[in-house]
């Protein structure tokens, strides 16, 4: 059965609602109007935190509605109702349709429909029982205590989602998507006197449970956390000033994502908001760096088979050896800009309209050795993990906290060191990336990226990087 056929059933059957009836109700609100949708969503969620030796909160929701949006130029009409009936979605309809074109233009074109499917349509949460569930945790947890001594606290959890989208465009334009998405993290608290320190790990994709329940998958999660924790324990406070950095693969991509990914959205760059505004063709970074977003790869936490305007996923260079190639774009902003759309207009619930946004976002691999990168530093900081950061769309600044460090010196990395924050701008960041190295990594899949209060699932990711002369903020008294 296809995932239209299958989001039909859910829509359609045994309910106040007929596809034939709900085109017509389009076709009549947005005949008038630039772009627009209906778009119906209903999602399945569940969620279990296992803390001090006992289940902590297990919780189960289902929700559903829809949102219709009706586009004239830079105007943008939307409603919404956690209703889903045909008298909601009309009088829904009669909102929007005061939104209209002032100026005669045909409706915009329909997305190019395609057969790719990302990732499986099955409802993860069904291929375990709650005792099952709770037993793993569980396990974890009995596994992650007698790992250590100077484990005092652990911390675990299990979350699953499975949403289920249809849109509808006018002439009867149709499709859907089925998204799965799941999530193990683990944490722990070691102590050794009165120092404490913690560490944490989590993994997740588009995909049912059954590649993170492995036993193998869930001590290897459990290890990992432990081995951060009791770095942490060791380190030292991290020394201020300007240094030369070396970036960890994987999750370090995350600086990259905010950085320099939301200055590279459509909706930024129109508004001429975005330091990247007006820079097309320019260079904006060193020689070699290729950043891409690409929501097609299977199975990943940020990848979509369509986005919530209907458009299929792309794999998109946004730049190329250093030249800024182009921007993510929803449907709107696009139009607006003349441009194609690239399969960015995405949302967090049927609550919120689309918005231009990342899907996996990282940088290519170069051709340097991670071990000669770090043979290159005589004096430096190896960021291999962030706890998070903030960033300032116009400007471009940041500051990005390392949570896990380690000083360089004569070309060793030596013991790990606490504090130690980034402190620079996006496009000036780029330019001091030195060398690229050849292990290109994407994150394990717990990314969720915020933008106008909206959260989304994200991937992120790049290779072992060296950038020159970063401002490193410390905690060491000099």
């Amino acid at each position: 059965m296809s995932v239209l056929s299958k989001t039909d059933d859910i829509f359609f059957e045994d309910r106040d609602l007929n596809k034939d009836k709900l085109s017509q109700i389009v076709d009549d609100a947005l005949g008038q109007s630039d772009d627009g949708e209906l778009f119906l969503e209903y999602c399945q969620s569940e969620a279990f935190a296992f803390d001090d030796g006992r289940l902590k909160t297990a919780s189960y929701d289902t929700s559903q509605g829809f949102g219709i949006r009706s586009i004239a130029g830079e105007t943008r009409g939307y409603a919404h109702s956690s209703e889903l009936s045909e008298a909601a979605i009309k009088r829904a309809a009669n909102t929007v349709r005061n939104v209209s074109a002032d100026f005669n233009e045909s409706l915009d074109d329909h997305p190019r429909a395609t057969n790719q499917s990302l990732y499986t349509d099955e409802n993860p949460m069904l291929g375990m029982s709650f005792s099952e569930k709770v037993k793993l945790l569980k396990d974890i947890d009995a596994y992650a205590r007698n790992s250590d001594t100077r484990i005092k606290q652990v911390s675990t959890s299990l979350s699953a989602s499975w949403q289920a989208v249809q849109i509808i465009r006018p002439g009867g334009f149709r499709v859907a998507d089925i998204r799965p998405l799941v999530r193990l993290n683990v944490s722990v608290v070691v102590g050794d006197g009165n120092k404490m320190e913690s560490g944490g790990t989590g993994v997740g994709g588009r995909l049912a449970y059954d590649r993170y329940i492995a036993t193998d998958s869930w001590k290897q999660q459990v290890d990992e956390a432990l081995r951060i924790a009791l770095v942490n324990l060791e380190a030292t406070a991290a020394p201020a000033g300007e240094m030369d950095v070396v970036l960890g693969p994987g999750w370090p991509g995350v600086m990259l994502h905010e950085a320099v990914g939301h200055g590279l959205e459509g909706d930024f760059n129109r508004k001429k908001t975005s330091v990247f505004t007006d820079l097309v063709g320019e260079r904006v970074a060193s020689k070699g760096v290729t950043v891409v977003d690409d929501g097609t790869i299977p199975d990943r936490r940020g990848s979509i088979t369509v986005d919530d305007e209907g458009t299929p996923s792309k794999r998109n260079i946004l730049i190329e050896n250093g030249i800024l190639v182009g921007y993510m774009q929803d449907r709107q902003n696009a139009r607006l800009m003349g441009v194609p759309t690239t399969g960015n207009g995405r949302r967090q619930s049927y609550a919120h309209h689309p918005l231009p946004r990342m899907t996996n976002t990282y940088m290519l691999g170069g051709d340097c050795e991670p071990e000669e990168i770090t043979k290159s530093v005589k004096n430096g900081l190896y960021a291999v993990n962030f706890s998070g950061g903030q960033v300032d769309i116009v400007s471009g600044k940041f500051v990005f906290s390392a949570s896990e460090a380690y000083l360089i010196e004569d070309g060793k990395i030596k013991n790990p060191v606490k504090g130690a924050t980034l402190i620079g701008n996006g496009p000036d960041a780029m330019n001091k990336i030195s060398m690229i190295g050849n292990d290109m990594k994407l994150d394990e899949g717990v990314g969720t990226c915020g933008k106008d209060g909206q959260g989304v699932p994200v991937g992120v990711g790049q290779p072992t990087l060296k950038m020159n002369g970063v401002t490193v903020g410390g905690t060491a008294v000099q």
